[in-house]
């Protein structure tokens, strides 16, 4: 396939590319839309102000495969500080992982966690495919899933929605002591 000549059926320049940073855009694009809908939804200033000064940072993430590199080491450790201000807010953190419940905004967090590991992989087949990836890359995308994980324990519970722990039976854990 291959752009037609006419601008108004372009959806976006790299689109007929056969090559994983299309796809690694078009992903980066999906989380930062569906960050920008969780925010409209929340209510919660804190989270709310976080997300907002996050999502710009989704398109620096987006642009930085093709383009200049739009991700720092000062953005890592402000979305890590972020992400322990969040977590440790919440009171039953011994929990490993939980089933992903929640209503409006929360579902769509555990959407942009989810999204954040195809984000990642999505990266790991940029680089096999020989373009050199920023290894501050990884590190951000990585971190947003443990972030917008620990958005949807803080909103969950705030508003007293049980989240059953997910205990695995394909992994079982490691009994107390064993490491």
């Amino acid at each position: 396939m291959k752009f037609s000549g006419n601008i108004d059926e372009l959806a976006y320049p790299f689109i007929f590319e056969d090559s994983p940073l299309c796809d690694f855009e078009i992903l980066t694009d999906e989380l930062c839309t569906l960050t920008g809908l969780a925010i409209s939804n929340i209510d919660h200033s804190e989270i709310r102000q976080s997300l907002e000064a996050l999502q710009p940072k989704i398109f620096h993430l987006n642009g930085s495969i093709r383009g200049k590199n739009g991700i720092f080491e000062t953005d890592i450790q402000q979305l890590a500080k972020q992400y322990h201000q969040f977590r440790d807010l919440v009171e039953d953190d011994q929990k490993r992982f939980v089933l992903p419940r929640g209503t409006g905004p929360v579902i769509l967090l555990h959407q942009c966690r989810s999204l954040s590991k195809k984000v990642v992989r999505q990266l790991v087949l940029v680089e096999k495919s020989g373009k050199t990836v920023p290894p501050t890359l990884p590190r951000f995308s990585n971190l947003l899933v443990n972030y917008y994980f620990a958005l949807t324990r803080v909103l969950n519970q705030e508003m007293n929605i049980a989240e059953p722990e997910y205990i695995s039976i394909n992994y079982p854990a490691k009994p107390k002591g064993d490491h």
